[in-house]
Parts: C-alpha cells; structure tokens; sequence
C-alpha cells in the first residue's frame, strides 16, 4: 500500500503546487480585466476584490490528472472514460463560471449550463447505474432513471457549494474536508476491499484536495482573491463526479462478497447511499444551507435564486462571532459530520463513535453560544498563529497606541455605522486602511 500512497501524495502536492503558483497571476489577469464587481449589500467584504480564481483551480485540476496519467498504480484510471467525463464537464461548467464572474450571468442560464455540463458526462459514462438500498438490495435504473438521477445530484451539489461561498476561505476549506474524508472512504474500498471501481472517485478526492489546498492560502481572510462562480461550481462539480462514480459505478453485489454478507455490505454502503438523497454526507451542512435559503425565498415570496443575508455564515457574523471563527465552526461542523460517517461506515458497531460524535456535537453547540469568547494559543504555538490569538499581544503593546487605535476605530464607526455584528468590528476586525484607500479610490 505504500506505493499507491506515495503516488496519491504527488498528485496533492503536484495539484496544491500547480494552483498555488498560478494564483498570483490569475489575481493580476482578472484585476487587468476588470473582473472586481462592486461591493454589494450581501457582501461581508469592504473592498473590491478580483474573482476568477478558478482558473487557476481548472489548471491545477488538469495538472493533478496529467500527472496522474503516467504513474504506475493510478494510470489504470485513465482506462475507463471517467476522468475525461470528468474534464469535460469541468471545462464547460469552468468556462460559464468565467463568463458569470466578468460579465454576469442570468441564473436559469447557469442552471442550464449546469444541466448541460452533468449531461456530458453522463454520455461519456460517468453515471449512476444502480443505488443500493438498505433491506431492498441492489436496485437497476434505467438509461433514463439514471440519467436524470445523476443530473439532479450534480446540481443539487454544484449549488451547494456555491451558496456557501460567501466567507473568506469557507468553501475551498469546508469541500477539503469533504474530500479528504471521501477520499478516506474510497480509498479503504478500492485497497481494503479490492474494488477497482472505486479508483476513479479517490484519484477524483485527491485532486480536489490539492486544488482546495493551493487555492486556500490566497482566499484565507482578509482574501486576496474570490475563487467565483468559476472556481465554486467547478469544485461542486468535482466532487458530485466523486459521489456518481463510488455510488454509481461501484457493483454493490461485488461489495457484498467483500464484505462478508448482505448486513455488512449494507453498512459499509451507508455514506455511498446517502449521498443519493443528500449529495454527499461530507457536505451536508452547504446542503442544509442550500435547503434552508430556498424555503426562506419561496416562502418570502423570492426567487430560490435571489441572494440574501440569510445563509448560515451570515447568521454566525448576526450573533456576534468573528469572521475567522464563523470559518472554524462550518468547519468544525463539516468535518463533525463527515468524518463521523467515514467512522460510522467503518464500524458501525462500536458505541464510543456514537458517544463520541454527542461529545463533539455539545462541544459545537458551546461554541456557538459564546461568540465573544477569544481563545488564546498555547505559547509554544504564538509563532506560527495570527497576533489576535496570542497571549502576549496585549502585553507588549504601547498603550499610546492601543488608544489611538481605538480612537481610530471609533471615529471610524461614526463615520460609517453599520449593524452590530454584521458587518461590525466583530465580523471584519481592523481594515480601516483598506477602507480609507477605498474612498482615495486607489483600488487594487
């Protein structure tokens, strides 16, 4: 097994690195074009900041699959027409994005584009072929039931992901975590239980993680760039193609052989089945939110496309957390739920996971009640955290300074009052510099 290891470990690193270094000059590209739509009244930002930051993750995704290609264990993929069902669809959901992020695109177009993109790669293959349902057995779909089954999933996970997008850093950090749980899930199907099938969703894991890895560190906040519609509905993309594959594609009967009997297999296709309801256990919370803003819409009398304030982001900037610890708890709520059912799948028997997932749940909830709280690092890790975190950060501050500074961001609070919380010190913390370039009009 260390083989394959050490193989998916450069296509990470290959992918991480490809997008990382083509980042910057994607961010230069998209300010020379114009592509810095302004502030609206959704947005959390205070500046404009330039999109098109899935171009660089679309050159990573396909430099993570050509090196792919030519290594010994992993080139048996490229057997099937999978990846470039893969690519196919990528490009062409990549491209709408692209065009959505300069010009603006109408959101029935995007749905379309959307539909199309899921219906190319149903043509070349990438599709689902039976579901598994527990009590029942394996289930045969029909050319069309499959079709329109797989379509639907990829949509419904596309829109996901892309209502999530609305933080610095949540979306390419919260579908890492996804990946890197259904990676852990394939990879146990494909080696654990010798499933080739399932080769194709966990080189498909491993390259969304390094394009959510690369990207990452440029739209950690204050970002320097948006990934857009082109990066988000591109990694939405990647990830249903994951869950078709291992759901789809994957010969439940053969699992059942694997895996000692019909009770077995079942349990082990627990987080493959329920992606067919809910596109993916891993990314159930920008389900939930998707879920959430439609119902909110339709029942305001809204299109279920009109943006608001309404998403789960926005609710924990409302009460009164920070913009960085709004990111941590989506994500410690997205790793709570995905890697629980990785756990679960792979035994689903023991009681301490169960008590262990309760555990880690109240712990959530505690944390969502005390938003003011500030949590201080352990001093050996002072060095490689952000100053706010630091415990000795007050301490040696010059307390001329510290008063200036608090004049500063109180006469800046008069100057441009907001609602607590929102859009507050408590949502942004100190950006008046950006702020005050802002209104000199010397924008990046």
């Amino acid at each position: 097994m260390g083989q394959p290891v050490r193989e998916y470990l450069l296509t990470l690193c290959v992918t991480a690195a490809v997008t990382y270094l083509l980042t910057g000059p994607v961010r230069k590209f998209a300010i020379a074009a114009g592509a810095m739509p302004e502030i609206r009244a959704r947005d959390v930002h205070r500046e404009p900041t330039p999109r098109l930051g899935g171009i660089a993750m679309f050159g990573g995704l396909c430099a993570g699959l050509l090196v792919a290609s030519h290594l010994t264990n992993l080139k048996t993929v490229f057997e099937t027409n999978e990846p470039r069902a893969l690519l196919s669809g990528a490009a062409l959901i990549w491209i709408l994005g692209v065009l959505d992020d300069k010009w603006g695109v109408d959101a029935l177009v995007k749905l379309g584009g959307q539909m199309i993109a899921a219906g190319v790669m149903v043509l070349q293959g990438l599709t689902i072929l039976w579901i598994p349902i527990p009590g029942v057995g394996t289930v045969s779909l029909t050319p069309m039931q499959g079709t329109l089954l797989t379509v639907a999933l990829v949509v419904i996970t596309i829109n996901a992901v892309n209502f999530v997008d609305g933080l610095d850093g949540l979306a390419s950090g919260m579908v890492c975590i996804a990946a890197a749980a259904f990676f852990m899930y394939a990879y146990r199907m494909w080696f654990g239980y010798g499933i080739e099938a399932a080769a194709p969703a966990t080189l498909f894991s491993v390259v969304l993680m390094g394009m959510c890895l690369g990207f990452l560190p440029h739209n950690m906040h204050p970002a320097r760039i948006f990934m857009g519609d082109s990066g988000s509905m591109l990694i939405g993309l990647v990830m249903a193609a994951g869950a078709v594959s291992v759901t789809g594609q994957v010969d439940p009967d053969l699992l059942n052989v694997k895996a000692g009997g019909l009770r077995e297999a079942t349990h082990a296709m627990v987080p493959v089945y329920i992606p067919l309801l809910l596109p993916l256990t891993v990314i159930a919370v920008p389900v939930a939110d998707l879920l959430l803003a439609i119902v909110r819409r339709t029942w305001q009398g809204q299109s279920p496309f009109a943006a608001d304030r309404g998403h789960l982001h926005h609710r924990l900037l409302e009460i009164g957390h920070s913009h960085s610890r709004a990111v941590l708890i989506m994500y410690f709520w997205s790793a709570l739920i995905a890697f629980g059912a990785v756990a679960y799948s792979a035994n689903n028997a023991s009681m301490w996971i169960v008590l262990g997932i309760v555990l880690l749940s109240a712990v959530g909830l505690v944390l969502l009640l005390l938003p003011r709280f500030t949590p201080r690092a352990p001093r050996w890790a002072e060095r490689i955290v952000p100053p706010r975190y630091r415990r000795l950060a007050r301490a040696v501050v010059d307390p001329a300074g510290a008063a200036a500074e608090a004049a500063g961001a109180e006469a800046e609070g008069e100057r441009e009052p907001m609602p607590a919380g929102i859009n507050g010190a408590t949502a942004i913390g100190d950006r008046s510099r950006f702020v005050d370039r802002h209104r000199a009009g010397s924008h990046h």
